[in-house]
Parts: structure tokens; sequence; C-alpha cells
């Protein structure tokens, strides 16, 4: 029999996340690579409660199908939650916050309709993005957020901009106060819709960030938001706010994807969440974390050459590093993993123009003692594999480690700062 794959199918790919996830298998494995939630914080005993009160009080309903829109209840809960004014009947449950991704591709994109991302930016949203063949483009930053100028030069006719203001995914940046209105004030004069993802904006460690793109602009922009980063990524459950506009063509592409996302999971959670249970459990997360990424900047500090570079992230889950001029992190990979311990090369994050010295550590599925010692092993492979001095010109340059103090403004910057906005192109 002859299967004839419809034209997009081609272009869909194998997550190279999922394809490195398997390499991290391998016992003995130290794991940078995933964007994995730490087990640690799953509130399984909060959930066995849950599990047990849903099914004795309300088992046939949580059973049985379900309306597409989502449990009442917890759309309630969401719109509560966000910080400015948001009818729950703008609240669409669905399966995790990637279902979210597709259905916005699926309701905004033609074939050939440009899409403005961030550079880099996160690699799901790419995927989810791709099978609709959009003209995908990629909009410059630096460590402050979307550079605007830039934006401004591609926005004509653009579908819409997708950025993860908080704790990006992958860089761990955090867009400032400035740049997000400026922002705003930049895409509501463009007519340019935004997409705002937000699953790691409750993880901040020492302030919480500002105000999200959609509470300055409500009809502007999409939400995006999800449970898995504050209670446990295996519910598969996330949820979108909509202009009440768009919303209803979203809630059609939702009946034909999967016509709900689990009526069970849903009441669990609606459970869960009942008498301020996040206000109480998500501050634990934010400490965890933040004592992770303290090991790892000072693992990195002490183990790295001094002209590897990385930032310092202000909450979230990963940390951005740059090899030195003229190595691949994808050509780095399987040489650490010989060492035992994985990470993600950076240039599956961007839509163009990859910057090959970069990758992606996330900080909080390993101990302590598995960051010290992964850590000091990945240095070892960098020193072990790095170009020699007289490989070429740009192919060693040599730059000074410096951590940053206290009173420096810039929200990421850790090490080697002319070297990430040399690379970037901007400062």
């Amino acid at each position: 029999m002859n299967w004839t794959l419809a034209a997009r199918a081609a272009k869909m790919n194998s997550s190279v996340l999922r394809e490195i996830l398997k390499v991290t298998e391998k016992p003995g494995i130290i794991s940078f690579a995933g964007g994995l939630p730490s087990p640690k914080t799953f509130p399984v005993a909060a959930f066995a409660e849950a599990c047990a009160k849903v099914l004795r009080e309300d088992g046939h309903a949580a059973l049985q199908y379900a309306a597409s829109e989502g449990h009442g209840p917890l759309r309630e809960m969401v719109a509560e939650r966000l910080p400015w004014k948001v009818d729950p009947a703008q609240v669409l449950i669905t399966t995790g916050s990637q279902q979210g991704l597709d259905l916005l591709a699926k309701v905004l994109i033609d074939k050939g309709s440009p899409v403005l991302v961030e550079t880099p930016t996160y690699l799901g949203a790419l995927q989810a993005f791709t099978a609709m063949e959009p003209e995908v483009l990629s909009v410059a930053g630096d460590d402050e957020g979307l550079d605007i100028a830039d934006l401004r030069t591609k926005a004509s006719l653009a579908r819409f901009l997708y950025v993860l203001p908080n704790f990006q995914n992958p860089t761990g940046r955090t867009m400032t106060e400035a740049r997000r209105a400026a922002l705003s004030t930049e895409a509501a004069r463009l007519g340019l819709p935004i997409v705002e993802d937000n699953p790691y904006g409750d993880l901040w460690f020492d302030a919480p960030p500002p105000p999200p793109l959609s509470a300055r602009d409500p009809d502007g922009c999409l939400y995006l938001g999800s449970f898995s980063k504050v209670l446990a990524p295996g519910l598969r459950l996330g949820f979108l706010v909509a202009p009440k506009a768009l919303y209803p063509k979203l809630l059609q592409a939702k009946q034909a994807a999967d016509l709900h996302s689990p009526g069970f999971n849903q009441r669990m959670i609606a459970e869960v969440m009942k008498g301020g249970f996040l206000d109480r459990h998500v501050p634990t997360i934010r400490a965890l974390y933040k004592s992770q990424r303290d090991a790892m900047r000072a693992a990195l500090q002490r183990e790295m050459p001094d002209d590897v570079c990385w930032n310092t992230p202000d909450g979230g889950m990963f940390l951005w590093a740059h090899l030195p001029q003229g190595m691949s992190a994808v050509d780095l990979l399987p040489k650490a993993v010989d060492k035992n311990v994985a990470f993600v090369p950076g240039a599956a994050f961007y839509a163009d123009n990859a910057d090959e010295t970069s990758l992606r550590l996330s900080f909080v599925t390993a101990s302590i003692e598995q960051i010290n010692t992964g850590v000091a092993a990945l240095a070892a492979a960098i020193r072990e594999n790095r170009p020699a001095p007289d490989a070429g010109p740009g192919a060693h340059h040599k730059h000074r480690k410096t951590e940053r103090k206290p009173n420096e403004t810039t929200p990421l910057q850790t090490g080697c700062h002319a070297a990430n906005t040399a690379r970037t192109g901007h400062a």
C-alpha cells in the first residue's frame, strides 16, 4: 500500500530535545538537557487526596466526556489568578500549553504567512508553527528583551509576534519593564497581535517579573499558561486566554483536535488549588530552583575556561551559555556524553542563522552534587575539544570571566559580557 503524505508532513521534524532525552537514559548520565520540572516539586500527597475526593464526590462526571472549553471552576480559578481582568469565558483549558501553540497555529497561520519570533525562541513553538508552513522571521534581541527597532523593520503583514517575556526558554532572560512598555506601544501602533507564552512566570527567585504584555493590551494579545511547571507536567493541562473575537475559532480547533482535555485531571487540579494551595506551594519551588541555579553558577565560575560565557537568570529553569569561538555545541555533545553529562545545543532554538556556540543548561533536575560533577565534566570536555589557537581567524578568542556585582542592572549577564553581546550583535 502506498501512503501519500501531505506536503506539510515533509516539514515536520522530530524534537531535538526528545532525541537528546533518549541519550540521557544511559545509566550514569547527568542531564542538564531536559526542560523537565524537578519531581521533588510534585505535590503527590495533595493529588492523592484530591484524586480520592474527586472520585468519591464527583466520579461519574469526572470520568465522562466534558465541555470543550474546560471545567468551569478551573477556568474561574485561572481568571482570578491573572493580574488583569479576565472573563472566565475567555479561558480555554488545553492539553498542555503545547496544544495552545498548535491551536493558534491552525487558526492564525496560512501557508507563507509571516510569523515573528525571538532570537532564539522555544523549539516547541517552532515545531507547532512549521506544520502550517509559515515564513518564520527572527527578531533580534539583547539581555533586556526584543529589539524594537528590528521588530519595526519586520512587522509588516506579520500574523503575530510570539514571545516568552519571563525566564525565556531557552535563554532564561526576562524582558524589562521598559522594553515591555515599548513593545506594547509599538505593537499597538503597528496593529501587530502578540502571542505571550508564560509557563515560567511564577518561578521568580528574588522579585516577580513585570506585568504581562496581555495586561497592557488584552485585546491585542493571546496569553498561554501552564500547570506543568507549578503542579505536575504528567497531567498535561494548560490554558490560553484569548480575545473574545478569536476565542470561538480556537474552541472549534480544540473540538477537532481532542474534544476536550481530561476532565478528571481538570477536577483534580481544581481541587488541589482550593484554599490558596499555589500561594503556599510555589515558594517552595522557587527556593529549590534558586539554590540549584546558584550551585550551577558557582560551579561554572569555578570550572569553566575563561572564554566560556553564561548568564544568570532571575527565575525559571534554564541558563544560557556560549562556547569559545570556533567550537560547535552540536559537535561537543557526544564528547560530553562520553563523560556522562548532557546538554542541549542551542542551534535547535533558532529559526535561522543559528549560533553554533550556544547551549542550554537546565539546573532544576540535578542535585547540587550532580551539578558540581556534571559542570566539571563538561568543562573537561570543552578543554579537550577546543580548537587550537592557530586554527584560523576567530577560532579562539579569550575573554575574562567576571562575576556580576549586586548593583549591576543587566538582568542576565554573569561571564564574558562582551563576548555574548558581540555574538548577538547587540550591546
